[in-house]
């Protein structure tokens, strides 16, 4: 696919696309009304990649208090590794830092998916901790990522709780 990539809003007409990709991307994929539900919250970033009129990648990010959880990021598995992802977290970036440069992301990751993990540290995402067994289908632990103004700097001063299990 040669189409350029536009990234647009999220909206309740693409899930039908959505869930298809969730499917095939994830072991355990999400339910229509996990979608509903983030979707549904005036806090939130969901955003949708497509190209040539195909949906193909998705990211969901919640906002609690004053950090951003990015809940979901897909990419069809067979469009991987072309920039689909990186223009992804590229958008959401840009649309949840409100030019102060403070803005607090976090997000939970298989140890074992090294392309994701690579892809979020290129954004400044850094190691904060594990969370035992926190993929139900084989209860692999979560490496716990966050990008704050002190990881952007090589740090982890300002990431909470990086004392309890940090990578």
């Amino acid at each position: 696919m040669t189409d350029e990539l536009k990234i647009r809003r999220l909206t309740y007409a693409d899930l039908p696309q959505v869930i298809a990709i969730e499917r095939r991307a994830f072991p355990t994929p999400w339910s229509l009304a996990m979608f509903v539900l983030e979707l549904s919250k005036p806090s939130g970033t969901c955003l949708a990649a497509l190209r040539g009129g195909e949906l193909v990648g998705y990211v969901i990010c919640s906002r609690y208090d004053t950090v951003w959880h990015v809940m979901n990021v897909a990419v069809d598995p067979r469009l991987r590794r072309q920039g689909i992802g990186a223009a992804l977290l590229g958008t959401l970036l840009s649309r949840v830092d409100d030019g102060s440069g403070t803005a607090q992301l976090t997000l939970e990751v298989r140890p074992t998916n090294r392309p994701a993990i690579a892809l979020y540290e290129r954004f400044g995402f850094r190691s904060a901790g594990v969370r035992p067994r926190y993929y139900q289908d084989n209860g692999e632990d979560a490496l716990v990522m966050w990008r704050t103004p002190a990881t952007l700097a090589g740090g982890l001063d300002d990431v909470p709780n990086v004392g309890s299990g940090a990578a």
